[in-house]
């Protein structure tokens, strides 16, 4: 018999198998089927187990159950106001199934007389008959066997579940055995089938454990590729790039030996004992802070002196929940550069976000100062203020000339901006960290683009920290940043109050919310209102900002101080109304999503978010996150008097819970993975079977035989099979997107 490589049937087009001629082929291409391969791996949807069908005479009115049975009669006709009711009779063996489908007239093509087909709905019972309105419909055609696999389908493709059935069992049994890439021994500790038995059994399985063990198989396999790209990715960068050995030892005495490249070529020493003259400026500012840092700020902060320390280029992702402190460890990133006498920056989605953190750093560096050099002989430098600079496009001319050359000469210690810091002319003396703040708001394109322009002036790779304060399910976290190093901070600084969130369903709670604001500003605090909208729209009915802005101000926030803040402003306006809302001169603040993140206000206790049932949970989440700043009770109202169901689980888990990583899992079980890799952001999944809320412990599996695979070696020379499947899978725009991840 014929052994082959799985990957060899891409280059096999479907034409070569029986009955597939030009206008058949071109069916299957509405599926996304070409080769051989596509079709092998174009996986059942469901099963139907005709062990667990009932028959009709059996079924009592008010069951819900699965029905087989044979299509007898079709009808089709339309009603006196144009809508389209099909009608289909059909015969089980034991009794009659009348099935009506309301305004879904494409039913009447779709079932055919003599075609079997599998209903599942609620039995009903009108004049006498036994019926079902709208089921869920799967045709079987006159396949035979216990377990009938029933493949995704497409009107307009023009194919049924059958006729793809067959065409698959032909593909499989021509393809014969297959190799394997994954090492026995690896299959056996796994307790995973040969891929042979799991192509075959995913299609014809005997009993549905036998479709899971399949099932669990294939998607290891497409779990381990991923990890495979992104462990390769990994070792090239290591490979390939030269850091800064900056002179810091673990500040608060936590020996981490990071798990970054954990073997042979990379490992690290971890055995030095923290000091406090290399530490100096670091161990200065957190000794001054009034308030103890929390363990996981510390663990978290240990974890980059760490890997500071090697030559190894730092890429670290830190995620917080809102409010968990990234900040302060940012910061302390920053200043083990700067003590070395190099340079950082930190680079913010929105001039908003930026201006925000070029606050907070300017407030809680004023005193500090740069160790003077250590090797200037006669000229040594004297100690000099740390000095921290804003740049982003609304920088006037003449300041903006001033910061190049200050960032230029080394004068400037620490620059916060935006997009403006990887635009031309910056150019940076001797760049030593960077951090990226909410980086899954910048393009991949972007992130490398700033990493070309701030290699130092010594040719050097400056270390790098992305932060995220929206939570990643530690699955997709693994999938899509496994090529980063995963910092969490997973505990709350102490004197926080839990935000109390309620969901304002009708026009009575809706006045309870506006009593809550008016009382919260009598008791001088402020409050925010989030509007979906800038404008008014005729295609979306949702509030818009400006729109409620000038309501609210007439009706119920009549007498209270109100500012409007959205995207479409101008820069210089946005930031006249944050500084207004920050100083206290506005009540209410009648915003859009651009207070989504970074807007820090305290003295902020209430927040009312309008149709909330038109955002996602992260975001949710993440604009709740603007109140409860503080030690002050705050409260956060979601509004959302529309009837959709959808949005009732979201809204439901914001209500339930304030964990932002517990929210993260339920976001990822109710939307799904979307697509893993490559620049689409929306889409078909790049995993057919594979789920990373319901695969979570194959993930885990998948990331450690793809670091056993690697080790140190991108080629993966002792993986010959792998390796080529890899290469097939990975085209050079992925390869290229990885790389610059």
């Amino acid at each position: 018999m014929v052994i082959r490589e799985l990957i060899s049937l891409i280059e096999l087009p479907v034409t070569r198998l029986t009955g597939v001629g030009d206008k058949k082929a071109k069916s299957l291409l509405e599926l996304g089927i070409q080769s051989v391969f596509d079709l092998v791996t174009y996986y059942p949807r469901r099963y139907v187990d005709r062990s667990r069908q009932a028959a009709l005479a059996d079924l009592a009115v008010g069951e819900e159950a699965l029905v087989l049975a044979r299509i007898r009669r079709v009808q089709a006709r339309r009603t006196r106001t144009g809508k389209t009711i099909v009608e289909v009779d059909a015969f089980d063996g034991t009794g009659y199934l009348h099935v009506i489908f309301f305004n879904q007239p494409w039913r009447a093509k779709q079932l055919k007389e003599g075609v079997e087909a599998a209903f599942f709905g609620r039995l009903e019972r009108f004049r006498r008959v036994t019926q079902m309105s709208n089921p869920i419909v799967d045709l079987i055609g006159d396949r035979t066997g216990r377990i009938v696999p029933i493949y995704p389908q497409s009107e307009k493709a023009g194919l049924a579940s059958w006729e793809i059935a067959r065409l698959i069992e032909e593909a499989v049994a021509r393809t014969g055995d297959l190799l394997d890439p994954v090492p026995e021994r690896v299959l056996d500790r796994l307790d995973l089938l040969s891929r042979t038995v799991a192509i075959r059994a995913i299609h014809n399985p005997s009993t549905m454990a036998e479709a899971g063990a399949a099932r669990r198989r294939l998607a290891f396999d497409e779990l381990l590729r991923l990890q495979l790209m992104l462990r390769r990715s990994k070792v090239e960068t290591a490979l390939h790039s030269k850091g800064i050995s900056h002179l810091v030892n673990p500040i608060f005495g936590n020996r981490v030996h990071t798990s970054r490249l954990n073997s042979g070529l990379f490992s690290q020493d971890s055995s030095l004992e923290p000091s406090q003259e290399v530490n100096s400026l670091v161990s200065e500012f957190f000794g001054s802070l009034p308030f103890d840092l929390t363990g996981a700020q510390k663990r978290a902060l240990d974890e980059i002196a760490n890997d500071m320390r090697s030559p190894i280029p730092m890429h670290r992702l830190l995620q917080g929940d809102v409010g968990s402190g990234k900040t302060l460890v940012a910061l302390g990133m920053l200043l083990m550069a700067v003590q070395g006498r190099y340079q950082g920056a930190l680079m913010a989605p929105t001039e908003v976000l930026a201006d925000q953190h070029w606050i907070t750093l300017s407030q809680l560096l004023k005193g500090f100062t740069v160790p003077g050099s250590r090797d200037s002989g006669l000229f040594e430098e004297s100690e000099r203020q740390i000095r921290v600079e804003m740049l982003s496009s609304k920088t006037p001319t003449a300041a903006r000339r001033r910061i190049l050359e200050g960032l230029a000469s080394g004068e400037i210690d620490i620059v916060v901006g935006t997009h403006a810091l990887i635009s031309d002319g910056v150019v940076f003396h001797a760049l030593g960290a960077v951090v990226v703040d909410e980086q899954h708001r910048f393009g991949v394109e972007q992130r490398a683009v700033l990493r070309e322009r701030t290699r130092t002036g010594h040719g050097l790779d400056p270390d790098v920290l992305v932060m995220t304060a929206t939570p990643i399910p530690r699955t997709a976290a693994m999938t899509v940043f496994g090529d980063l190093d995963l910092t969490i901070l997973d505990e709350l600084p102490p004197g926080r109050t839990p935000i109390l969130t309620r969901w304002a369903k009708t026009p009575d709670q809706y006045l309870k919310v506006i009593e809550r604001v008016r009382t919260e500003v009598a008791n001088g605090r402020q409050a925010y209102v989030v509007c979906p909208l800038v404008e008014g729209s005729e295609r979306v009915i949702a509030k818009s900002a400006i729109d409620e802005f000038e309501r609210l101000g007439a009706e119920e926030f009549q007498g209270l101080r109100l500012g409007l803040l959205h995207g479409q402003m101008l820069p210089r306006d946005k930031e006249a109304v944050m500084d207004e809302f920050r100083l206290r001169h506005l009540d209410v603040l009648v915003a859009t999503t651009v207070i989504e993140v970074g807007v820090d206000v305290p003295n902020a206790t209430v927040m009312v978010i309008e149709n909330a049932e038109r955002f996602g949970i992260a975001q949710l989440h993440q604009l709740r996150g603007r109140v409860g700043r503080g030690a002050l009770k705050s409260y956060c109202y979601l509004v959302s008097m529309a009837d959709t169901e959808d949005a009732n689980p979201r809204l439901e888990a914001l209500v339930s819970s304030t964990d932002g990583f517990f929210l993260a899992e339920k976001d990822l079980e109710l939307r799904g993975e979307g697509t893993i890799l490559g620049r689409r952001q929306k889409g078909r999944s790049d995993l057919k079977l594979a789920s990373l809320s319901r695969d979570r412990d194959l993930v885990e599996i998948a990331q450690g035989v793809a670091r056993d695979t690697v080790g140190d070696d991108p080629e993966m020379a002792g993986h010959p099979l792998l390796q080529r499947e890899l290469n097939a899978f990975q085209d050079p725009e992925e390869s290229e997107f990885l790389f610059l991840s």
